[in-house]
This record gives structure tokens, sequence and C-alpha cells, in this order.
């Protein structure tokens, strides 16, 4: 397998560090707003990373955080805490905060059909952790103290703007420098903030009363349940400049050496071109494309038609196409459990299979591995091998095809609508193509399809 690796900037052949093993961190959402579709894209994408090494047989441990102290509005060191920005916004604590849009966004995942991280953890539940590592960091001589609190010393790191190629001669100082003009360099950043009377959230410190930065909480908790060393990092394209280039820099600082041996990151999911925002009104959760009446996993296929690295645009009418070819997806799916109610588990037809496994194992190329899926529907292969191949790579496709087929079966068709059925069977017989499209679409008008197969015609609701 190869996977694109942001420290080589290029694909790297994946070897992970304990045999058939696998621990994997990933950057999770800061809880002060709705996690729209655009942050989703990310996790749907890692999470069919994780399905994927799951179904070839790795034992994974998925770690992800959530972020809810710390993570400024500027994305460094200045700027307003995002979690009271939130609290102030809706007139509730910060507690409440968390609390709301956790539950939001543990209801995408489940929406998506994302599994639960092996660790969901919060950045306050840590702050020993946090408070430890800092420490560590400290005694091995990378920080220095100022007004602000305990800061990073990157001129104690050489290979500091190695990660995201930076030219730090062309970096301005800025207002960062006049809020702390003890900071060395501009880009230094705070493991642990003090002497901000104002905000709410603090705890005792050996630096004294603060709150940890956003960078620590990353470093801590990854190694915390992975180890000082682990296989894969993920994480969005705008992490790499500051946030994991900052944590690169505290491993070092704490253990001498890189903590994840790939780091990879996905592409943004825009909308006509823009990233997604409140203030620009293109601004979308799952549970808002489940009230338009969307299945939610009409999404979850249409991020399954893009590479991560490239992200997506979205469109109303590209997920209408995605909904459309989920909905034909499963109706084949019932049309074969029909003919083949006993399947085996056993996948016998393995060049079949062996081209799904190698598309995503040439970095989780997913447009090709669904290009295969609608080759395999079309191949002139038995369908009960067509079939048990389908709901083989469901396990990484993670549609749930099978659930919605079975609860498709149970829908009963109106008995004008099974008359119909027969008599387009017989003028198709008749070869009256044209008669027998008008009655297709007179049931479409009624809400129902055709679905055509070898083994004759289903009818299913739409």
């Amino acid at each position: 397998m190869k996977l694109y690796n942001t420290l080589i900037r290029r694909l790297d052949k994946f070897k992970p560090i304990k045999k058939n093993k696998i621990g994997i961190y990933s950057c999770g959402p800061t809880v002060y707003w709705n996690q729209h579709i655009g942050h989703m894209y990310a996790y749907t994408q890692w999470d069919s990373l994780i399905k994927f090494f799951r179904y070839l047989g790795y034992k994974t441990k998925w770690v992800m955080n959530i972020t809810d102290v710390g993570h400024m509005t500027s994305d460094e060191d200045i700027g307003e805490d995002k979690m009271e920005k939130g609290a102030r916004r809706e007139g509730i604590s910060v507690w409440d905060i968390a609390k709301k849009y956790i539950d939001q966004f543990t209801e995408s995942m489940q929406l998506l059909n994302i599994q639960k991280p092996d660790v969901l953890c919060r950045a306050t539940e840590h702050i020993k952790e946090q408070i430890k590592l800092a420490q560590k960091i400290e005694a091995n001589g990378f920080t220095y103290k100022t007004e602000t609190g305990l800061v990073f010393d990157t001129t104690k790191f050489p290979a500091y703007a190695n990660f995201a190629k930076l030219d730090l001669t062309k970096q301005e100082a800025g207002i960062r420098v006049e809020i702390d003009p003890e900071k060395k360099k501009p880009w230094d950043f705070l493991l642990w903030v003090t002497n901000q009377p104002k905000h709410i959230m603090q705890w005792s410190s050996p630096w004294g009363k603060g709150f940890p930065g956003w960078h620590l909480e990353c470093t801590a908790m990854s190694t915390k349940y992975l180890g000082e060393q682990f296989d894969i990092h993920t994480g969005g394209m705008e992490h790499i400049p500051v946030h994991h280039t900052n944590e690169i820099a505290q491993a070092f600082g704490a253990f001498g050496r890189q903590t994840a041996n790939y780091w990879i990151h996905n592409e943004w999911l825009t909308v006509k071109g823009q990233k997604m925002s409140k203030s620009t009104g293109n601004f979308y959760t799952v549970q808002d494309l489940r009230d338009k009446g969307y299945n939610p996993l009409s999404l979850r296929y249409l991020i399954l038609t893009s590479h991560y690295r490239k992200g997506l645009d979205f469109t109303f009418e590209s997920l209408d196409g995605a909904q459309t070819a989920l909905n034909n997806l499963i109706n084949n799916i019932k049309a074969w459990k029909k003919q083949s109610p006993s399947l085996s588990d056993n996948v016998k037809n393995k060049s079949w299979q062996n081209k799904f496994i190698n598309a995503l194992s040439n970095n989780l190329n997913w447009p090709q591995a669904m290009a295969i899926v609608w080759q395999l529907i079309k191949s002139n292969l038995p369908e009960s091998e067509k079939l048990s191949l389908l709901l083989d790579w469901d396990k990484v496709l993670g549609l749930d095809l099978d659930k919605a087929a079975s609860e498709r079966n149970k829908e009963e068709i109106p008995p004008k609508i099974e008359d119909l059925k027969k008599k387009r069977e017989q003028l198709r017989k008749q070869r009256k193509f044209d008669a027998a499209d008008e009655i297709r679409k007179q049931v479409n008008a009624e809400g129902f399809v055709f679905q055509d197969t070898t083994s004759g015609t289903a009818i299913f609701k739409k």
C-alpha cells in the first residue's frame, strides 16, 4: 500500500511499526460551532482509510481529539479562544457549548456511518498530560518564559521550517510581537498561556494559572494513547503550516524525533470554489441535508467519488446524482438478494476483489474504486457473485447496502404498480418499447422505479 506522505512530498510505501498493528491519530473538531459537511468530508475520508485497514486484516487503533480549550480564532497565539467566542454568541457556558457541539458532531458521524474512534479524547480532560509534556520540553531546554506564558523556542529546532517549506525570512512579526514583544521569533509559539485573567477556563501549572496552547494537546493525547512513535497522523491541508509544524517541533523537543511516520492531509470540500463558511451563506450540515430530504449516505457516496488530496466541489446537483446512484446500487442489491437469499460470506472471485483492493492501496483512490463497483454491476458475472463482492466491499464503502436493501424488500408495492409492471413486460416482449417507456414514466410519477436485471424486473420506491 502507498500513501502520500507530506513529510517527503511523495507517495510512500506504507510499513507499520508493528506487524499487523496500526496506530492513527486524527485532528478532531473544535466544538464551538456546528461541524459542517466540509469538516465531515475529512472525517469520512479517514473513516474509509480505517475501514480499509481493518478490511485488510490490520488491528487498527484510531484516536481523535476534541478541542474544547486553547484554539484561538487566528489558529495561532492571538485572538479569542473559540470556545469562549461560541459561549458568548449563544449566551451559555463554555461547557454547555462543548456538549452541544460534541453531540452535533457525533450525530453527524452516525448519519454518515463514520465509526466512532477507539479513543475520542477531550483536551480539558487531559490537562495533566499536557502540563507533563510541557515540563518535559522545558527540561530538555526548548522553552523560555515571557509574561504571556511558556514559549517554545523554535531556534532550538533547526528543521522547524522544513515540514511546511516555510520561508521564515519573509514572515512578518505583526501583531503577535505587539501582544508578546518578549518572543524571540514571531513564529515561536505558546505551550502554556498565563496572565489572561478574563479567560474562563484556567488551571494551575508550574508557570502560573492558565490554559494549554492548541498545539500542545494533540502531541500530548496522541502519544498518551498511541505511544511516542505511531504510524499515521491525519488532518486538513490548513494544518500544515502552523498546527502540524508546531506538533512536529514539540515532538522533537520532548522526544528528539517524529511522533508519526506518515502525515496525510486532505484537501477541502468547497462550494462553487469557495471554502464553506457561515459568512458566505454556503454552510450546510449533514442534518441540513437530511432535513431537505436527502439520505445522508448519499453525501458519503458523493465523498467517495472524490480523492482526498483533490477535495470536492459540492453542489446540490452532484448530491442529487449521488443519491440516484446510491438508490440504483441499493436496488440492484435488493433484486439480487431475492435471487440469492442464502448468500455465502466467501468471496470466490479474487480477480475482481484484487482490482478493488489495488485501487484503494494506491493512495486510497476512491474514484477508481467506485468505477470498479459500477464495472462489476454492469459485468456478465453471475448476480450471486456480484452480490457477494459488493456486500464484502461495503465493509469499506460504509453505505449499509445490505441493511438498506433489506428495508426496501419489506416495502409493499401497490397492486396497480404490479399490474403496470406486468403490462410493461408484455410490451417489451412485443418489442413495443415506446409504449413500455410510457409505463415506466407513469410508474416514476407514482413514486416508484423499475430495476431491470438479468433475473427480471424489480420495483422499488424512489
